[in-house]
């Protein structure tokens, strides 16, 4: 069979499959914009990029237990976990928002370091100063 034919025979297979690619994917992950922190209000501003159907998802912020190096030679350290409380919806459309978060109830002294991170894959850290 020649290449030709045998290409011919793959594209015909698979020309009925293309419908599986032309459906909503699921949500990406969130993804982060532009972050600081803002020093008058004690907030971080967090540019969240995420994917969906609605752009009314809503983010809120999740502190773990802070951590110490017990050599003091580095700031204490904090894991924010950022949870979207729409992380199933069907990715249609692409989703800007700033978000902002208080920093009155983080658990660790200053100056520390903040890692930020959402399911699954993206991660941020910033300096909160003292």
């Amino acid at each position: 069979m020649s290449t030709r034919v045998c290409r011919l025979v793959v594209l015909c297979f698979l020309a009925p499959l293309g419908w599986l690619f032309a459906l909503p994917h699921p949500a990406s992950a969130d993804e982060f914009g532009p972050i600081r922190y803002d020093r008058a209000t004690n907030e971080l501003v967090v540019t969240m990029l995420y994917g969906g159907t609605n752009p009314n998802h809503k983010f809120t912020l999740k502190w773990e237990t802070c951590e110490f190096d017990d050599s003091g030679r580095r700031m204490p350290l904090v894991i924010a976990d950022i949870l979207d409380d729409q992380f199933n919806d069907t990715q249609e459309q692409q989703y800007t928002v700033v978000t902002r978060f208080s920093l009155a109830d983080m658990p660790c002294p200053r100056p520390a370091i903040v890692s930020m991170g959402t399911a699954p894959k993206a991660s941020f850290d910033l300096v909160i100063p003292k």
